[in-house]
């Protein structure tokens, strides 16, 4: 007759929540976890989705991501081992649908969970704005997730003094290059720079401006870095690589290239601001930009390059249904119904509140 657990319901959970939060990353000197969650985010159809299918090795044609997307992909770690697990989630829409982050990042995978911003190197003068939003609504999510985190470690704790089992945000080591003077993003990074074979056809000082632009980005949040096109069995095969580090806890590749005429692929740490050098501002006077701190003067040189595109494009796109590429003309009708619904109940609402005034 089999044994019966004693186990209340709730002290079975915990033990679940337990067993899930003692997985630990490569990085952390623990053993590779069973399960991982990736997040990706970009550039509005800056080739996500192609990206991830050909990392995942799905030959399926591409389609464009509704809001957020989830799949997830399984690999062995060798002969007769079990297969470790990636899930992994596809921000679509570009910065029109940053809210979504809360949904992919949870205090649920925060362990265990890395992010791939993917940006369209064909389209320059998007790149850092979308670079910027991004990351920012991100590492807030990240942040706010640790932080609950913490707090229920201490009271579950009793309020006591304990050694956290992760802390906020990534150490990097001691030897990292120019550790006191970056930012390093809470959680694993992966800058990829898409269509190079786009990017590479236009002209060499803008191409510099955006190689090296991106180099002091991906090294300020001690971010992997690498330039890719669907169309290079050579390109792809390296970001593979990248992906499968972070997907599945394997090796990264020690390749690197920091020229600027090439495909840059640098892998964390192993560039540095001296090597970066000063952002290529030869037509504007770096003194005359009155920054505020290194990243906001390497914003300030790229946007003099690439001026920002208008806002009110994107800001129409805030809301799905505005968007050409989710048009379904018998939802759309209903909902234009509804929405002159609403507004006829609202001037009713409002006519009913004014007679109660009066009459008051």
């Amino acid at each position: 007759m089999p044994k019966l657990s004693t186990d209340t319901l709730w002290e079975l959970a915990a033990a679940e929540v337990h067993t899930r939060e003692n997985g630990t990353r490569e990085e952390d000197g623990g053993e590779p976890v069973s399960e991982r969650t990736v997040f990706l985010m970009g550039s509005k159809a800056g080739g996500k989705t192609s990206i991830l299918l050909r990392c995942l090795e799905r030959d399926e044609p591409s389609k464009p991501t509704l809001a957020l997307e989830y799949t997830f992909g399984r690999r062995a770690r060798g002969h007769n081992t079990p297969k470790d697990i990636a899930h992994i989630w596809e921000l679509g829409g570009g910065t029109s649908l940053s809210d979504l982050v809360q949904i992919p990042i949870s205090t649920n995978n925060i362990r265990t969970l890395s992010v791939i911003l993917i940006l369209d190197l064909s389209k320059p003068n998007a790149l850092w704005s979308t670079a910027e939003r991004l990351l920012l609504e991100a590492q807030t999510q990240v942040q706010k997730a640790f932080s609950q985190v913490e707090r229920v470690r201490k009271v579950q704790g009793g309020g006591k003094q304990q050694a956290s089992v992760q802390p906020a945000a990534r150490v990097l080591p001691k030897d990292y290059p120019d550790r006191e003077l970056i930012n390093p993003f809470p959680i694993p990074l992966l800058i990829i720079g898409s269509k190079y074979d786009l990017f590479q056809e236009s002209d060499s000082e803008k191409r510099k401006v955006v190689s090296k632009t991106l180099r002091f980005l991906a090294h300020y949040y001690a971010a992997s870095l690498i330039f890719t096109s669907i169309k290079s069995e050579t390109l792809m095969s390296k970001t593979k690589t990248f992906f499968s580090h972070l997907a599945f806890g394997q090796e990264r590749g020690k390749v690197v290239s920091c020229d600027t005429s090439k495909p840059l692929i640098i892998p964390a740490g192993s560039d540095s601001l001296s090597q970066i050098g000063s952002p290529p501002s030869s037509d504007v006077d770096i003194t005359s930009l009155h920054a505020r701190n290194p990243l906001d003067l390497w914003k300030k040189v790229y946007e003099h390059v690439f001026p920002p595109e208008s806002t009110s494009a994107r800001l129409e796109l805030k809301d799905p249904a505005k968007d050409s590429q989710y048009i379904e003309p018998q939802i759309d009708a209903m909902r234009a119904q509804k929405d002159q619904e609403l507004e006829q109940y609202k001037r009713d609402a409002a006519k009913s509140w004014k007679g109660l005034e009066l009459e008051s």
